[in-house]
Formats: structure tokens, C-alpha cells, sequence
């Protein structure tokens, strides 16, 4: 991989963000190599059925959309390259990318779409069911599991906003929580104990997901050592997400907790680097928003490249 060619522009991760930057720099001619150390897609991959993607009025499988996007990039040229990155130096005028074979790409703009993962509980059945009743974002499957009785794991401000919001489709959202006290926001709390639907099960914590196709119940232990099976048909786990930053120069990148703060043109304090979807601090985490940020960014690219063509 490692060359003297220095490319237009290198986009790490290969998620709808990332796909979408590759579509609208490789329509506007631009050299652009996208980097992914797996399969293209991203987290949409684990996503078993997208019901809010504009276009699909039957909704359309993760799998089946990543590789559409991927094929349509593809058709005006993105050229996709398997590697992992391990380090970057973005500071300079010519961007580096290493890779863990030791190789390195050069560019003149990056967009950064390394994405988040959400926390597990890593319990058994959580990986097996992971798209089956197991969820991590209420915004993409609420919808699902209408007239049932669900599940939430979690304390804080996301997990009882989310069990709030979740009542709009389900009979009855029990929040489970390890500890006596949220730490979720005072009014957040209220909200979520002035609604009839939501129940609480404190000083508790999942241990086993149970289900052959499907989640079927789980398996809870309580503080006092007690062990029950419940009976629910999902399960919300929401206590947290985790930046892919590892690789990232945070040293040098403006973020809050490892996550990219841009600009509403989804520039960061570097000049020529970008950042889009899931890694960009405030992001909803969507798969169409984060096609929209990669959509802008990759128009930024083009007018910071263009900038520096007027400089020569």
C-alpha cells in the first residue's frame, strides 16, 4: 500500500458515512482511496432490518444496504482498500495514514469516519441475538416491537430517555439498573417515573439472554445474590458507546471523550481533515444522518482542495 503517490483525498472507514464521501469525491473526479480494515458497511452490518432509510418504503436489510452503497461508489471509481490503521499524522500539509503491516498512504485530505461501538453487557446470548431482540439504539428499532413487553439496561440520561421514548410503541418498558440511583438528570428521571408504562427493576442486572430465534427472556440477578428468569421479547442495551479513536492523533484533534468536534461542514481544527458519522462529536447516530455528514464533507473536501490549487 505504501507508495509515493499523493492521493486527493483518503477516507478511513468504509460505514454510510464513509461510502457516502467516497460517492460524492469520486463523482467530482477527485483521487480517493477509502481505507476499511473489514467488510464495507460498517455497523449497518449488524443491523438485521432498516425500516427509516429514505428510499426502501418496505425497509431494506443492513447487509443489502451497505452493499449498495458500496457498489454505487464504487461505480464512479472509489477505490476500497483493506488495512488497519494504526496510526495518522495530520498536522501536516501531506497526510499520513499507517497501517499495521507497516505501510502508509499519503494524501491531501482525510475524512475521518472511524465510527463508535456501543458497550455490551457481554452475558451469554447477547452476541447470538445481537439484531434478534437484542438492540443497541431505540431510534432504529422501536418500531419493531410494538404491543410487547421490552427491556432497557442502563442509569443514565440515554437509557431513560430512550425507555421513555420506546413507550410510544411498546405495552410496557422495564428499565433494569445495577445500582439504587440513576444518574440520570433529575428532570430525565421524572419524566420516566411519571410514565405508567416504564417500570423499574434497581439493584439488578442481566446476566443471560435467553431465546433459540429470538430473544425470549432474561436471565437477572439482584444485589442480595438472587437469580430469576423473566420473561421479555427484546432487550435495549444502552449504557454507553466507545469512539473507534484509537488510532486517531487526539493530541492534536479537538474532541470531547475521544469523539470529533467539527464545524456544521463537518471540518475539525485541522486543516484538510473531516470527520463524519458516529466518531463526529454530537452526532444522532443514524445511518441517514451519517450518510448526510459524508455528503458534506465530501463538498468540503472539493472546496479545500480547490483553495489549495488557487494557492499555486
Amino acid at each position: 500500500m505504501s507508495n509515493n503517490t499523493i492521493h486527493e483525498l483518503i477516507i478511513i472507514g468504509a460505514g454510510p458515512g464513509g461510502l457516502t464521501a467516497g460517492l460524492y469525491a469520486s463523482r467530482a473526479r477527485l483521487d480517493t482511496v477509502l481505507v476499511e480494515k473489514g467488510v464495507a458497511g460498517g455497523q449497518v452490518l449488524a443491523t438485521d432490518w432498516i425500516d427509516n432509510y429514505p428510499g426502501f418504503p418496505e425497509g431494506i436489510s443492513g447487509f443489502d444496504l451497505a452493499e449498495k452503497m458500496a457498489a454505487q461508489a464504487q461505480r464512479f471509481g472509489l477505490k476500497i482498500a483493506n488495512g488497519t490503521v494504526t496510526g495518522m499524522d495530520l498536522s501536516a500539509d501531506v497526510k499520513t495514514v499507517s497501517f499495521d503491516d507497516g505501510q502508509s498512504l499519503r494524501g491531501r485530505a482525510v475524512i475521518i469516519a472511524t465510527g463508535a461501538r456501543p458497550n455490551h453487557l457481554h452475558v451469554p446470548g447477547e452476541e447470538e441475538l445481537t439484531g434478534r431482540g437484542v438492540s443497541y439504539c431505540a431510534t432504529c428499532d422501536g418500531p419493531f416491537y410494538r404491543d410487547m413487553d421490552i427491556a432497557v439496561v442502563g442509569g443514565g440520561d440515554t437509557a431513560l430517555q430512550e425507555a421513555v421514548y420506546l413507550t410510544k410503541f411498546a405495552k410496557t418498558v422495564t428499565v433494569i439498573h445495577r445500582r439504587k440511583e440513576f444518574r440520570a438528570a433529575p428532570v430525565i428521571q421524572e419524566e420516566a417515573k411519571a410514565n405508567k408504562q416504564v417500570r423499574f427493576l434497581l439493584e439488578a442486572e442481566v446476566v443471560g439472554i435467553e431465546g433459540k430465534k429470538e430473544v425470549e427472556a432474561l436471565r437477572i440477578r439482584y444485589q442480595d445474590g438472587k437469580e430469576e428468569t423473566r420473561s421479555f421479547q427484546g432487550v435495549f442495551i444502552l449504557i454507553g458507546i466507545t469512539p473507534n479513536s484509537e488510532m486517531l492523533p487526539l493530541m492534536h484533534l479537538k474532541h470531547e471523550q475521544g469523539f470529533i468536534v467539527t464545524d456544521c461542514l463537518m471540518k475539525t481544527n485541522l486543516p484538510g481533515v473531516m470527520a463524519v458519522g458516529d466518531i463526529r462529536h454530537g452526532s444522532v447516530r443514524q445511518v441517514v444522518t451519517a450518510a448526510g455528514d459524508g455528503a458534506v464533507a465530501g463538498k468540503s473536501v472539493e472546496q479545500y482542495l480547490d483553495s489549495l490549487h488557487h494557492k499555486k
